[in-house]
């Protein structure tokens, strides 16, 4: 008997288990107390992330137009008025990733919370409007990177979701990506050899129309530049300050820190402070 039992605790326990992950199971709600929070797509439910990245707005460099836009969409959201989901695109390792991070921060006081959801786990996306949906909290579904080929299945579900869904999104969820993408899929050259020209008209190819049709859903674009060498240097000396360095941009540091940009290949952010914490491991 006591066999018996134990094998069907051990069934309980088990089934307990699948049910959180079997297709049609209830999406068990997270601790809300959390600012972040990651989607598993696998176990379709929401993880909170104890330890964000505390990255504040003052920090990025380079970019005021692009802070001034977003952070003022957000505000709009988070005091309950209308805003709109954001594409952030353009050059790597200028800020995209970091701004949405300093955002949290910047909100997270005012109610904000921000979900970061890969796009395999894009198909859930109904499953996570309904979890938030109600909630006083305002939700931004952050997506990294994203790009797409036409075939993948989020593609199709973030397009319906952003515009020509029948299902009203939720009014406390935005949708901010950043991709090296504008229109977040491949440019390919047969799609422009297949444009058309009538007369003075211009009509694109479908393939091309398609691509445009999903970055168009987003109701705010901000594009990112590469840096010039003055923003490059100005960011290197934030990230040395940030790590102990006192002696200033020298003219040892600054030709160190061009000649490191020069290997990588970039004036970025993401190298600048890749530069400082090599220089201040160095010599700190």
């Amino acid at each position: 008997m006591d066999r018996l039992d134990h094998f069907f605790t051990r069934a309980e326990g088990l089934l307990s288990r699948l049910e959180g992950v079997l297709p049609g199971s209830p999406v068990q709600p997270p601790d809300w107390d959390a600012a972040a929070f990651r989607w598993d797509h696998a176990g379709r439910r929401l993880q909170p992330v104890a330890n964000f990245q505390r990255i504040a707005l003052s920090d990025l460099l380079g970019i005021d137009e692009q802070k001034q836009r977003i952070e003022q969409n957000t505000r709009q959201f988070v005091r309950g008025g209308t805003a709109n989901n954001a594409l952030l695109s353009g050059a790597r390792g200028t800020g995209k990733s970091s701004l949405v991070k300093a955002l949290l921060n910047e909100f997270a006081g005012q109610g904000l919370r921000v979900i970061q959801i890969d796009k395999q786990g894009l198909v859930d996306l109904p499953l996570i409007v309904g979890l938030v949906e109600g909630r006083a909290e305002r939700f931004v579904l952050y997506c990294d990177d994203l790009s797409f080929n036409a075939d993948e299945p989020g593609y199709q579900t973030l397009k319906a979701a952003l515009d020509g869904d029948l299902v009203a999104f939720s009014d406390n969820l935005l949708i901010y990506a950043t991709s090296n993408r504008r229109h977040l899929m491949p440019d390919y050259m047969a799609d422009n050899l297949a444009t058309r020209h009538v007369g003075e008209e211009v009509l694109p190819a479908e393939s091309v129309e398609e691509k445009v049709s999903l970055s168009e859903r987003f109701g705010l674009w901000i594009s990112f530049y590469p840096f010039s060498q003055d923003e490059y240097l100005a960011i290197a000396a934030r990230w040395l300050a940030h790590h102990g360095w006192q002696g200033g941009v020298t003219d040892e540091v600054r030709a160190a820190a061009l000649q490191w940009a020069l290997l990588r290949g970039s004036r970025s952010g993401r190298v600048a402070g890749q530069f400082a914490r090599d220089w201040c491991g160095r010599y700190v």
